[in-house]
């Protein structure tokens, strides 16, 4: 496993979190980006919040980042990604921003019901979960690099 690193470049940090935002961009100016990720992202705006929620690709979606769909399993049941797009949609229709949970290789069926439970939670404790978990994805890809 990989120690955190002290530095890392913008684009570095984009794959790691899918895509270039300012979120990425500040992470970039600071020492040990991937420690103070999380204490940085609860200092952004709404707007930042939903700008990096919003990079990521949603589950079980055909074009997700190579990296995205490995991550995401190999399960390919047409009636578990048919639910998934249903409750993606849903998701993002009640939120206004996208699902992100570290999936760690999880079978997508196994993320049926996370996203169900979820979907009953207020908008503040999703953008609060998204973030975080999407922190996690991003250090859980530099340690598995």
């Amino acid at each position: 496993m990989r120690e955190l690193p002290r530095k890392l470049t913008v684009d570095e940090l984009a794959e790691l979190f899918e895509g270039r935002t300012r979120f990425v961009e500040r992470l970039a100016r600071v020492d040990d980006p991937l420690s103070h990720a999380r204490a940085l992202a609860r200092e952004l705006s709404e707007g930042e919040q939903k700008e990096v929620l919003d990079a990521h690709p949603a589950i079980g979606a055909k074009t997700a980042s190579a990296r995205s769909a490995s991550e995401q399993g190999t399960d390919d049941d047409p009636t578990v990604l048919a639910e998934l797009a249903e409750l993606n949609r849903a998701y993002e229709e009640k939120f206004g921003f996208r699902f992100v949970v570290f999936v760690n290789r999880r079978p997508r069926r196994k993320i049926v019901p996370i996203l169900r439970e979820r979907l009953q939670r207020t908008r503040e404790e999703e953008l609060e979960t998204g973030v975080d978990e999407l922190v996690q994805i991003a250090i859980g890809r530099w340690r598995s690099s």
